[in-house]
Parts: C-alpha cells; sequence; structure tokens
C-alpha cells in the first residue's frame, strides 16, 4: 500500500477544483460577451458557459480533468434571446443572442468549489497530523 496515496488522491482533488473555479471565473467575466466564436456561416455567436467533466482515478485515488464541456448547442438556437435593436450584435428582427450564464448557478458552483477544495485541505492537514503523530510514536 502506498503511504501517501491518500496526500496524491487529495492533491489531485484541490487540482480540479482549482480548474473548476478557474472556469467559473472565465464564465462570470463573460457573462455578457455576444461575440465568443465564429459560425460557421461567419457570423458571431455568443459565450456559451463551460464545466469541467471530472473522472475518477481508480488505480491511482483521486480525480483528473478530461476535458471540458461548451454547455449548449453550438449553432448558439438554445441561447437566451434579449429584444434590443439598437445593439451592434442584433438580428433583423432586433433581437441578441446572449451567453447562457447564469449569475446564480455561477455562485452556486463556486461555493461548491471552495467547499471542496477546502475539504480536501482538510483531508490533507489531518493526514499530516496522523503521520507527524507516527512517527512521535515510533520515536518512543
Amino acid at each position: 500500500m502506498d503511504l501517501f496515496r491518500p496526500l496524491e488522491a487529495s492533491g489531485s482533488g484541490m487540482a480540479a477544483e482549482r480548474f473548476r473555479l478557474d472556469l467559473i471565473a472565465e464564465n462570470l467575466a463573460n457573462m455578457e460577451t455576444t461575440r465568443a466564436e465564429r459560425a460557421p456561416d461567419g457570423s458571431w455567436l455568443p459565450y456559451r458557459r463551460k464545466v469541467p467533466l471530472f473522472v475518477t482515478r481508480p488505480e491511482e485515488g483521486g480525480v483528473e480533468v478530461a476535458g471540458v464541456i461548451r454547455v449548449g448547442r453550438p449553432d448558439g438556437s438554445d441561447l437566451p434571446r434579449r429584444y434590443d435593436p439598437a445593439h451592434p450584435d442584433a438580428d433583423r428582427e432586433g433581437y441578441v443572442r446572449l451567453p447562457n450564464v447564469d449569475l446564480v448557478k455561477e455562485m452556486t458552483d463556486l461555493i461548491t468549489a471552495t467547499r471542496a477544495y477546502e475539504a480536501n485541505v482538510a483531508a490533507v492537514n489531518a493526514f499530516k497530523a496522523m503521520f507527524r503523530k507516527a512517527l512521535e510514536i515510533g520515536r518512543a
């Protein structure tokens, strides 16, 4: 049995949650971005929310980032619309496609990711304390 496996598992969890926090920050920064990518027809599409895809590592323990999922249809047809004919990205009918980033959802994910990160830090600290105690017992 690998003595440091719990540390590696918690470390991978902290790295994964940090990655998730980075994506949340990117989502929040792009809440109003209406020109994020080009559609096949050459028009601009708004930013689509990004979420991480995590997979467990059963052999080594822990978790890793397998990729990033962009939420919504690639053509942007399911993104919210707002009537704003003065907006430079408004269509012929005066509607603007907006990013599918919801502030409440992002803040909820932010809190969840922060708590998960803190739980992994607590696990690392508990492991260090147990390891330290075992060394003290071994010296006695």
